[in-house]
């Protein structure tokens, strides 16, 4: 949504009902900062831009406003601030048997090895969102073909998981995890 290419919505506003869905709205919507560099005011301005729209000083008609993000900790305490989302609604990441769901949907077309105990796996990982999962999948699926295997193995999906949790300790892990 950049101030300079969006006209304050009224491309939305001929319709009966809008709804604008602004997926990982931290990547504009984080704290403002003055570091004076290059991209900061640029983003101030687009943060301020949005603040403006969803302030309500013009009527939006129909359109209703709905944001996502992994990153709440980032996001602008301005942006959160009553009156411009009227509800936070928490999505939690999968329980177990959610978790056991998703891997069996990223595995489907993979060939397993007896070991693997997929079942193991969804208990291993609390805490673990579909994307990570996803992930967690691929990534087995990966080091079976480095091996030059065709069948990914439960050490295969242990590798993956230790790769995943090395690189993750640097950042938090999703929102709630």
């Amino acid at each position: 949504m950049n101030p300079r290419s969006c006209s304050g919505g009224n491309f939305v506003n001929s319709t009966p009902i809008t709804i604008l869905f602004v997926d990982e709205i931290d990547a504009v919507g984080a704290r403002r900062t003055h570091d004076g560099t290059v991209g900061s005011g640029e983003v101030n301005r687009t943060m301020t831009q949005i603040l403006t729209e969803l302030d309500g000083f013009r009527d939006r008609g129909n359109v209703r406003v709905m944001a996502a993000t992994n990153r709440i900790d980032l996001l602008d305490p301005a942006l959160l601030r009553p009156g411009r989302f009227d509800r936070l609604i928490e999505i939690p990441p999968p329980d177990e048997d959610g978790r056991m769901q998703i891997l069996l949907i990223h595995t489907k077309a993979m060939s397993l090895a007896d070991d693997v105990d997929l079942s193991v796996l969804a208990a291993e990982t609390e805490g673990a969102t579909g994307a990570d999962l996803k992930i967690i999948a691929t990534e087995a699926g990966m080091n079976a073909i480095r091996k030059r295997r065709h069948v990914v193995s439960m050490n295969d999906f242990r590798h993956a998981l230790e790769k995943m949790v090395v690189e993750d300790e640097s950042e938090p892990h999703g929102m709630f995890g």
